[in-house]
Parts: structure tokens; C-alpha cells; sequence
């Protein structure tokens, strides 16, 4: 079972400027990936998947694959 990235990394909050880290989370064409492939925690990926909807809708991040 893999750890969560933000409880070893002791991260409360996700934030949605970060869009190196959000990148991480985000498959090829764009989407969030699931907890089981990442191993992010329920409570972190609760606020991964509002901060990667967050961005996108500010323009950070693209809603699509170019």
C-alpha cells in the first residue's frame, strides 16, 4: 500500500497555485487520478480533486490535453 504524499510530507492544505504538484496527480488526458493509483488519503484527495478544479477553472491548468 503506498503513503500518502501530503501526510509524509506533513501538507494540510493542497493548494491549487502549486501546479507542479497538481501535475502529479493528473493523468495524460487530464485526469485526476484515483487514490488507489496515487495513494493519497481520502481527506487529501478530497482537497487535491477542489484545488485541480479550482485551477483549472482560474486558467492554471487546462481542462484537456492539447
Amino acid at each position: 500500500m503506498k503513503h500518502c504524499y501530503f501526510c509524509q510530507e506533513k501538507l494540510e492544505e493542497v493548494d491549487y497555485k502549486n501546479t507542479d504538484l497538481l501535475y502529479k496527480f493528473i493523468s495524460g488526458q487530464s485526469k485526476i487520478l484515483s487514490s488507489k493509483r496515487t495513494g493519497v488519503c481520502s481527506k487529501h484527495q478530497r482537497k487535491l480533486s477542489r484545488a485541480v478544479k479550482r485551477a483549472r477553472l482560474l486558467g492554471l491548468l487546462s481542462f484537456t490535453r492539447k
